[in-house]
């Protein structure tokens, strides 16, 4: 998964995969979804991204299954 962040247009996209896109979803107003042939999500766009999301902070946390059933 890659994150990049374009300041010039204070949009971000989220690629979760490089298959190729078949359609583009709207979300909302701001935010897009690609999809592939399958419907599976490739990537999302999010834009006027910093009044959307908190970026630009960023975290990731990988959650086990042990972690997951005592939640």
């Amino acid at each position: 998964m890659k994150i990049k962040f374009f300041p010039d247009t204070d949009t971000a996209l989220v690629e979760f995969s490089n298959k190729d896109i078949n359609e583009t979803i709207e979300v909302s107003e701001n935010v897009y979804l690609d999809v592939d042939i399958h419907g599976n999500i490739v990537s999302m766009t999010i834009e006027h991204a910093r009044e959307h999301s908190n970026l630009p902070y960023l975290s990731f946390q990988q959650i086990d299954n042990e972690q997951r059933l005592s939640a």
